[in-house]
């Protein structure tokens, strides 16, 4: 089954950690994708240095959610049913891989989400609190919980979530992955999965506080609404008419 599955890594200068990252991956035996979304650092000339890597790049830079929607199809050209996705700045641990994969063999149809420990003595409070944020309006738009809707280490069943037209360009495309994915439907399932954060002066992060945050807000704002007039009434009619 696990010719089904590939790992997609997007990224945006991290010239410092994606080659332990992608080395790492493929010890896992998954064919892995890397998108460069419009790197300006060595990443590009790192990969090209790095054995059994397909890449894919562009340029300019467009954004976490771009990055992820051009994965994404490129592992449907490729023929890959199944995504893993992992952050290229080191976060994600690979030995974690092993669980996700024991999780999809147990629930080939789940979406599989990556539950970090929020309570961890190296999580940033601000990444706690925005993360339990996310969780009250992820609860209110899919009446779903999780302990975790903010993690970028998942893997998802392609033919399960649908199109991706719709998916925005920036990071609160993850945040709207999970919503529409749970008015489809699919089954959330949270895994617990181990998270590292480096040291401040050694964090490389391309999250833009004001912008991205009034984002994110206005997202979940469209959600809201969204939810009403087509989320419950979806969530509904799959639940009578299960696997249409």
């Amino acid at each position: 089954m696990t010719d089904q599955i590939c790992i997609v890594i997007p990224t945006y200068n991290n010239a410092g950690t994606i080659g332990r990252v992608v080395t790492e991956a493929r010890q896992s035996g998954l064919r892995v994708i890397v998108v460069d979304d419009g790197c300006t650092d060595a990443t590009a000339d790192i990969l090209a240095g790095l054995p059994d890597v397909h890449t894919v790049s562009y340029t300019p830079n467009r954004g976490k959610g771009y990055a992820l929607r051009e994965g994404f199809r490129e592992a449907r050209r490729l023929g890959f049913d199944y995504v893993i996705t992992m952050d290229a700045d080191g976060q994600h641990a690979a030995a974690d891989l092993p669980a996700l994969l024991q999780a999809h063999r147990e629930h080939p149809d789940a979406l599989i989400v990556g539950s970090r420990d929020l309570h961890a003595g190296n999580m940033p409070g601000k990444n706690t609190f925005a993360n339990k944020f996310s969780n009250f309006w992820f609860t209110l738009q899919t009446a779903r919980r999780l302990p975790d809707t903010q993690t970028g280490y998942r893997l998802y069943p392609l033919k399960r979530i649908g199109g991706l037209r719709w998916m925005t360009r920036r990071y609160e495309a993850e945040l709207a992955l999970l919503v529409f994915s749970a008015w489809r439907g699919v089954q959330l399932l949270p895994t617990p999965v181990s998270v590292y954060y480096p040291p401040q002066d050694e964090r490389v992060t391309h999250f833009r506080p004001g912008r991205d945050f009034a984002r994110i807000s206005c997202l979940n704002t469209l959600l809201c609404f969204l939810a009403v007039v087509y989320g419950y009434p979806m969530m509904l009619w799959h639940k009578l008419h299960p696997r249409s």
